[in-house]
């Protein structure tokens, strides 16, 4: 078993800046892909960035250019920094760890982007 425990969600101004980070603790391993998605009342959870133990790095269309992912294998953990912030970037944030057909996923943290 693996959990994943997200934190830094809260309440941004358009244009601010947030970093996400999750923490990985039990059967975890660095094999492991890591990922940030997200998800909004009604709507299908989303992918917004993955990163393999290898350091290749997927990101949503709608989020590149803004928005960095980063793990740190020895302490596993995966941020998630999240600059020029939009309206539209309002969700629950949620971590995500798949190892083939093995895949967890955190409790969500809750980013609202509003003035």
């Amino acid at each position: 078993q693996v959990q994943l425990v997200e934190s830094g969600g809260g309440l941004v101004q358009p244009g601010g800046s947030l970093r996400l980070s999750c923490a990985a603790s039990g059967s975890i391993r660095s094999s492991y892909r890591m990922g940030w998605y997200r998800q909004t009342p009604g709507q299908q959870r989303e992918l917004v960035a993955t990163i393999t133990s290898g350091g290749n790095i997927n990101y949503a269309d709608s989020v590149k250019g803004r928005f960095t992912i980063s793990r740190n294998n020895a302490k596993n953990t995966v941020d998630l920094q999240m600059n020029s912030l939009k309206p539209e970037d309002t969700a629950v944030y949620l971590c995500n760890a798949q190892l083939a057909i093995a895949t967890y996923w955190g409790q969500g943290t809750q980013v609202t982007v509003s003035s």
